[in-house]
C-alpha cells in the first residue's frame, strides 16, 4: 500500500468483484479496432494496464448502428467476442477486473463510419448542428439529421443492448458500463437539447428517464446486477448537450430508480475540467444520496486530489483517463512518486501502435538507466 495514497491503494469490494485499488483507468475512445473487431494491439494495450482496479474499456458498439465514430470496436457478434475474450484474457492473466462500456453513439455518427447496415438514429430527429466527425474516407464531416427512433423499435433497441451484455460475460468481461453520458444515445434520451419526442420517452423530465432505466434493468436482469454499472454526465456540453432547470431534480430522480434496480455502481463525470459547466455539489450529493451505492468519480483527478475526496467521503472510485494513455505503468508511477509522462494528443485516434503501445515503462527506463 502506498504510504501517500492509502485510500487510493486500499482495496475495494464493487458487487462481486474484489478490487486490488480504488484506481479506475477511465474509458476512453481510441480508434484502434479495425473493422470494429479488437486485436492484438488492443490486447497489448489493455493488459500492461491491469494494475488499475478496474479497467472501463473505450465505448463499445451493442450494434451496427452504435459505431458513429471511425475504428471504435463492437460486441455484436462472435468475432468481436473472440477478440474481446484476447483482451481480457491479457488483463486477468496480469490480476486485474475489465468492465466493457456499452456505447451506443445514436445520433452523433456518420453513415461513412458505419457498416452496410446501419443507420444514423437519433431519439428525436434533431441533428447535433455543432458538432463535426472524422470519417477515413472523406476527413471531417457534419452530422446529418438522424432517423427518429419509432416506439416500436425501442424493444428491438433494449434487446440489442442486453445481447451486447451476454455477448460480454461471454467474452469474459467483469461487468458492463452503460454509455450514459458525453451526448451518446442514452444520454440523448436524458437531454431536452435531443429529446423532442412526445411519447412515454419524453416530454418530461420523469419520461426522458425512462428508457435509461428500461435498458439498466434489462441488462441487470440478463447479467447482474452487482456486474451492471452506468456513467452519467449531469451538465455536460459534449456533443451538443445542455442542462436546463430540471437537470438537478432529473439526475436525482434518475439515481433513485438506478438504486431501486440494484446495479454496482454510477459512474459521474464532471467535464468543467475541459470546458464544460461544473455540476453543481448539490448534484453530486443529491445523487450521491439517492444511490446509497458505489459512486466512481472521474474529471481531471491527480492522485492527491483524489485521496482527498475519497477521505471526504465524496465517491468509493476515481477514474484516471489521460495520464492512463501515456503511463502504461501509471498506478506504479502514483506509488513511487514518479514523474508522468505526456500524452501526444495528435496519436489519441490514429490506427496503429505509435501513441498507443510504444509509450515506455518506468521499470524499463530505470534499467536501462
Amino acid at each position: 500500500m502506498s504510504s501517500a495514497y492509502p485510500l487510493l491503494f486500499s482495496s475495494y469490494q464493487l458487487g462481486s468483484n474484489t478490487l486490488k485499488n480504488r484506481i479506475v483507468m477511465a474509458p476512453m475512445t481510441r480508434s484502434r479496432a479495425i473493422n470494429n473487431i479488437p486485436n492484438e494491439l488492443m490486447e497489448a494495450y489493455y493488459g500492461v494496464r491491469a494494475e488499475a482496479g478496474l479497467i472501463i474499456t473505450e465505448g463499445t458498439a451493442p450494434s451496427p448502428d452504435g459505431l458513429g465514430y471511425a475504428r471504435i470496436p463492437g460486441l455484436f457478434n462472435q468475432a468481436q467476442v473472440q477478440g474481446w475474450k484476447k483482451v481480457t484474457d491479457a488483463v486477468h492473466v496480469n490480476g486485474g477486473k475489465i468492465f466493457v462500456q456499452l456505447m451506443h453513439t445514436g445520433r452523433i455518427a456518420h453513415a461513412l463510419n458505419l457498416p452496410d447496415e446501419g443507420i444514423v438514429r437519433g431519439v428525436s430527429a434533431v441533428a447535433a448542428a455543432t458538432t463535426q466527425m472524422h470519417t477515413d474516407q472523406e476527413g471531417m464531416q457534419p452530422l446529418p439529421v438522424p432517423k427518429e427512433i419509432s416506439i416500436h423499435e425501442i424493444d428491438v433497441l433494449i434487446d440489442e443492448f442486453v445481447q451486447s451484455a451476454k455477448y460480454a460475460i461471454e467474452a469474459g468481461f467483469d461487468g458492463v458500463e452503460l454509455h450514459g453520458a458525453n451526448g451518446y444515445l442514452l444520454d440523448q434520451f436524458l437531454n431536452s437539447a435531443s429529446n423532442h419526442r412526445t411519447d412515454k420517452y419524453g416530454g418530461s423530465p420523469a419520461n426522458r428517464n425512462n428508457f435509461v432505466l428500461e435498458v439498466t434493468k434489462a441488462v441487470a436482469d440478463a447479467i447482474g446486477k452487482d456486474r451492471t454499472g452506468i456513467r452519467l454526465s449531469p451538465y455536460g456540453a459534449f456533443n451538443d448537450m445542455r442542462a436546463d432547470e430540471h437537470t438537478e431534480q432529473q439526475y436525482i430522480q434518475l439515481a433513485a430508480g438506478l438504486k431501486e434496480i440494484g446495479i454496482a455502481y454510477i459512474h459521474t463525470v464532471d467535464h468543467s475540467a475541459m470546458g464544460a459547466p461544473a455540476v453543481p455539489q448539490s448534484v453530486k450529493e443529491g445523487v450521491r444520496n439517492a444511490f446509497g451505492g458505489t459512486i466512481i468519480l472521474s474529471g481531471g483527478y491527480d492522485a492527491a486530489r483524489a485521496e482527498a475526496e475519497l477521505e471526504a467521503d465524496k465517491g468509493e472510485l476515481v477514474a484516471f483517463g489521460r495520464p492512463f494513455i501515456s503511463n502504461p505503468d501509471f498506478v506504479k508511477r502514483i506509488e513511487l512518486g514518479a514523474e508522468l509522462a505526456q500524452p501526444d494528443f495528435g496519436t489519441f485516434y490514429t490506427p496503429d501502435e505509435k501513441g498507443y503501445t510504444d509509450y515506455p515503462i518506468l521499470e524499463a527506463q530505470l534499467q536501462e538507466n
